[in-house]
């Protein structure tokens, strides 16, 4: 049965299925007696949101991965719960109910933070990286050609980015309520963590996608989004730690950092308050108490970098950035071989076609001065280095990288100024967020440098030519290691004037130094490996970050829960070891799930035990161990994963697949 308004009517006994226009859905909401207030709204809400996010809400729960993730974090959060009582009980002894409550209070503060590092990072980076799969695919222009209005394009693209993001918080709610049960932590306290995550995954979103509007290639919208996320709370953590003085401005200090820090923001939420009255009101006011200040603030910048996108969409796309090109084919066939000159006597008719073809095949022999340049050994290589190949705005984010290092290096000169304890704290604080984004921003750089060649049609030609595996793997490496130069040379030279201080031994400095190497070795191989595993763009670039990610948040995590609830760290193997388990299976999924190998599942399941190894013999104040184990780890790591790249590197690519 049909009808003019309706695409179709399935009649599914008892219930009737009903797919409308937006006509048809005017008239059934009037049919239902709605307010044409409610029916204006409801009608702008659509209006809003568009059919690009409309299209996801539909798509997603047709992947399996979506419910596979789901399940997987769920079950991972339930882990590190128990791991935490393992720890809790096989170290210590649980007496009374005021025990339970400090468990649940630890737990609370060690999962909120976590939670919001997750949020924080994978909303900017799928927001990021899908607008530029758009970009790099050349799909986004054909979305601009029809007839989506600014804001049903940015805000749908970016609702459909973070729609995985959402789903992921709202599985890991029962989780969190689950920790209310041990006492210490009440119902408000989560609802102000979820709501200080939710205000967080939409303005990092925004900024993701702002970004990826703005800028051409992938590697720039990454690289600027991390690096603009680090300022950020970096600079409010200087702001709230008293850097400026208790006062800045006639405002104090700690409540601007409450206001503008996500990470101050979840830590307020996590602290207890009493609820005036027992009314709903009150109840649904305390879900905001203590952290208004950040709700207010990230909405503000939510919607002003939201307004600032769908005012300037179609002003930055089509990209700029192809227009010099355009001019410059066309000063090309001006002046190069016929000349200006001789096109208006061609025109004219005052050269016979004869001379025309005679001095065309003179002048295809004839080199042209200034227009050639000379091309290595290895195209690949001198492409990723003598060449533009990810814009030229490039040097904008190693500018802002230079920015955040020399705020680093200033805060740890001014900071070792105070004594060997506190010159330590320091170098905690400061050091590692640094060391962090480089390992990210190598990471980023080398699978990038394999997905626009993808995305962009341009790794099949490179298939088909002469080049050697070992050149194109070895080629991408280098390019990685040269386009992030500052990145990993700038640390090094920070932890050597840690050393000239006298903040840091000379034999810890060559164990950094020589883990660094390995780690930067590893990083940039992951990403080549995810590159070659996936055909997506947007799964290799989630594969390779998600996984460095994880196992810098992990290391941090366990080290949290190591110092929290015990300081014997040599009996915690057992209650880590299902933990340690779960990582080893997860790096396997995503590093040899594509492609299997005996090395790889070895290195899988050695990397956990091996950074577990570390991680007890660094709080033992034992360097050597723990660099041994990174070293010995990460490095076969890496060659577990270079290997196949080379001596399979058909299968790897794509180009043939395991039995044919």
């Amino acid at each position: 049965m049909k009808h003019r308004g309706l695409n179709r009517l399935a009649v599914l006994p008892p219930w009737v299925r009903i797919e409308v226009h937006h006509r048809t859905t005017q008239a059934l909401l009037s049919f239902l007696g709605w307010h044409p207030v409610d029916r204006w709204l409801a009608g702008g809400f659509g209006l809003l949101i568009g059919p690009v996010f409309t299209r996801e809400v539909a798509i997603a729960p047709r992947r399996s991965r979506i419910y596979v993730a789901r399940t997987a974090y769920g079950i991972g959060l339930l882990i590190l719960m128990a791991t935490a009582w393992q720890v809790l009980t096989g170290t210590q002894e649980v007496r009374d109910v005021g025990d339970l409550a400090r468990f649940g209070t630890i737990l609370l503060q060690i999962l909120a933070p976590l939670q919001l590092a997750l949020a924080v990072f994978f909303s900017a980076m799928l927001a990021a990286s899908a607008v530029s799969q758009e970009k790099d695919r050349k799909t986004l222009v054909l979305l601009l050609l029809t007839n989506l209005s600014n804001s049903e394009l940015v805000l749908g693209k970016l609702l459909a980015s973070l729609l995985h993001v959402l789903v992921l918080a709202t599985a890991s709610l029962p989780l969190f309520v689950l920790a209310t049960w041990f006492g210490g932590v009440s119902i408000d306290q989560v609802a102000r963590v979820f709501v200080v995550t939710l205000v967080t995954v939409m303005a990092c979103g925004s900024l993701g996608s702002l970004i990826a509007l703005w800028r051409e290639k992938t590697f720039q919208a990454l690289a600027m989004t991390v690096l603009i996320l680090v300022l950020w709370v970096g600079a409010w953590e200087m702001v709230g730690s008293g850097a400026l003085g208790s006062r800045w401005l006639g405002w104090d200090t700690r409540e601007l950092a409450l206001a503008f820090s996500p990470w101050h923001a979840v830590l307020a939420a996590t602290r207890p308050m009493v609820v005036d009255g027992t009314s709903l009101a009150s109840i649904a006011g305390s879900a905001i108490r203590g952290v208004e200040p950040f709700v207010l603030a990230g909405a503000a910048i939510t919607l002003a970098l939201n307004g600032f996108a769908v005012a300037m969409v179609r002003v930055w796309n089509p990209s700029r950035e192809t227009q010099p090109a355009t001019r410059e084919d066309e000063t090309w066939n001006r002046e190069s071989i016929w000349g200006a000159e001789f096109d208006a006597r061609q025109e004219a008719g005052q050269i016979e076609a004869s001379e025309t073809v005679e001095q065309a095949e003179e002048t295809q022999t004839t080199p042209v001065k200034g227009r050639t340049r000379e091309v290595w050994d290895n195209p690949i290589i001198w492409r990723e280095i003598r060449t533009w190949a990810y814009g030229r705005k490039i040097l904008f984010v190693r500018l802002v990288y230079l920015v955040l290092f020399a705020l680093v290096a200033v805060s740890l000169y001014f900071g070792s100024a105070g004594g060997e304890a506190v010159a330590v704290e320091t170098v905690a604080k400061a050091l590692v967020p640094l060391l962090f984004l480089s390992l990210v921003l190598v990471n980023t750089q080398a699978v990038t440098s394999l997905t626009a060649e993808r995305d962009g049609k341009a790794l099949d030609l490179l298939l088909v030519s002469d080049l050697t595996p070992r050149e194109f793997v070895f080629g991408k490496l280098g390019g990685a290691f040269y386009n992030t130069k500052e990145m990993v040379f700038l640390p090094a030279a920070l932890c050597g004037w840690l050393w000239w201080a006298e903040i840091l031994s000379l034999e810890n400095l060559i164990y950094m130094l020589l883990g660094l190497g390995v780690l930067y070795a590893f990083v940039a191989m992951l990403g080549v490996h995810a590159g070659m595993q996936y055909g997506n763009s947007r799964t290799a670039i989630g594969i390779s970050l998600g996984t460095v990610f994880f196992l810098v948040v992990g290391v941090a995590t366990c080290m949290r829960m190591m110092v929290a609830f015990s300081g014997a760290f040599e009996a915690q193997f057992q209650p880590f070891f299902v933990f340690m388990v779960g990582g080893g299976v997860g790096l396997y999924v995503s590093l040899g799930a594509r492609n299997p190998s005996k090395a790889i599942g070895v290195a899988s399941f050695l990397c956990p035990l091996a950074t577990f190894y570390a991680m007890t013999s660094f709080l033992l104040e034992k360097p050597y161990l723990a660099f041994i184990a990174t070293a010995a780890a990460y490095g076969f790591t890496t060659v577990a994963m270079l290997i196949p790249a080379i001596d399979e590197f058909d299968v790897a690519t794509g180009r043939t697949t395991i039995g044919e």
